[in-house]
């Protein structure tokens, strides 16, 4: 057999204009860089541990005992918070877009019976699970939970905070209180809100489990701790009815964190090996936002929202999106079909925007860790160059004249 050995990859330094992972901050990759190779059991990571669960409830707004970070991405996250779901549960899922439309897969499979799931294992269709599709680009309001958590009164409904496949927010406060209503034990994908938005998870008692990620909101890299938090009443109900899972059982991962029996203990017991070099960056992460303090960066993302979402207005371009981080578009009509095109083209100048994953296919900028005028006006110029690449109008002089009046002039851009 021949051997082939690769050239060294090299990968350019990229603007992360998508909806995540988000550039991270310099301050992160030095304290994961810098930090010692010390056993995963060493005291300063232990204690690194037990200070980021403490900030992390504190960024989250929550006195939930069991708030922690699972080693890996989101995903790991969202399936610690499907774990007490058994075959056979009732759910009902709402769905409106690419990825709330994964996490209701994830439940289909989990619900599914040993006979559901044999009959199309990849995509089970379990007699106990309800999913009330919305279309893509419109939200998950407080009406449309009520019915359907009237009608099914399952033992579990779940909702995407903000959907980032289209960029549209759902309505958090109805989601929980038609749970508190009907009995349903809430599940909530907030993936994109936490560390974006300006929030309290203790501000909605009918949601029992929240999972998020590191990618976005935080821009931790995307390798280090996926935020989770459970209420009293899912423990519980985890340790009635068990979890077809070690790895990702809450109470086994919480133990690692220090949290034994619902109590803070001094040191946590082994469940898997931690990295170091991540449990130094989560740490840090959360430092940042806290000193930062979430209001001001919520205040910073809808601020530099409202201008990007201007200019691409003004570039003819149609917004249909709700979230401040991630602006999602409609090309002007005389461009629409060729959104793949204009992507990669701005890919590749190391130029990274994404098209949405479902159809109707749009476009989408995002601004995770980009909430300055330099990035903004930046992203917007170039932007507006791709736009007039493909054959539009990059409206140049108006786009300057914009950046002016928001951010002074262009030299401060």
């Amino acid at each position: 057999m021949t051997i082939r050995i690769f050239p060294k990859l090299e990968i350019p330094q990229t603007i992360a204009a998508g909806p995540g992972p988000g550039n991270t901050d310099p301050r992160i990759l030095d304290a994961f860089a810098n930090a010692g190779l010390a056993d995963h059991m060493h005291g300063d990571v232990l204690r690194g541990m037990v200070e980021s669960k403490i900030m992390l409830r504190q960024l989250w707004g929550t006195k939930n005992v069991h708030t922690f970070g699972v080693a890996g991405t989101g995903w790991s996250g969202l399936d610690t918070i499907f774990s007490a779901i058994l075959p056979g549960d009732t759910v009902v899922a709402f769905t409106n877009g690419t990825f709330s439309g994964i996490d209701g897969l994830t439940l289909r499979i989990k619900a599914a019976t040993r006979e559901e799931l044999a009959a199309n294992a990849l995509d089970p269709k379990p007699a106990s699970v309800t999913i009330i599709d919305v279309p893509h680009g419109q939200p998950v309001t407080g009406e449309i939970v009520e019915a359907a958590l009237k009608e099914h009164k399952p033992k579990w409904a779940f909702m995407a905070h903000w959907e980032t496949g289209s960029g549209i927010i759902n309505d958090i406060s109805g989601f929980s209180e038609a749970c508190q209503k009907y009995g349903a034990m809430g599940l909530v994908d907030a993936v994109s809100s936490l560390g974006v938005e300006d929030f309290a998870i203790d501000d909605y008692p009918g949601v029992s489990a929240w999972a998020s990620c590191p990618q976005k909101g935080l821009c931790c890299l995307p390798l280090t701790y996926a935020p989770v938090s459970f209420r009293d009443d899912y423990i519980e109900t985890l340790r009635t009815n068990g979890a077809y899972s070690f790895v990702h059982n809450p109470i086994f991962e919480a133990r690692h964190w220090g949290i034994i029996d619902g109590q803070d203990v001094e040191k946590g017991t082994y469940h898997r090996t931690h990295s170091a070099y991540a449990v130094a960056a989560f740490h840090e992460s959360l430092r940042l936002a806290l000193n930062e303090g979430i209001d001001n960066r919520a205040k910073a993302y809808r601020s530099h929202e409202a201008v990007l979402r201007e200019a691409v207005s003004l570039l003819g371009c149609d917004v249909t999106s709700t979230m401040s981080s991630l602006v999602v578009l409609n090309l002007p009509q005389q461009l629409a079909g060729r959104e793949m095109e204009l992507v990669q083209n701005c890919r590749g100048r190391n130029f990274g925007i994404w098209p949405t994953l479902s159809s109707p296919v749009q476009v989408r900028i995002g601004l995770l860790n980009l909430t300055n005028a330099k990035a903004v006006s930046q992203i917007i110029r170039l932007f507006a160059q791709a736009i007039e690449e493909l054959g539009g109008d990059g409206k140049h002089e108006e786009i300057e004249a914009l950046l002016d009046r928001h951010y002074g002039s262009k030299d401060n851009a």
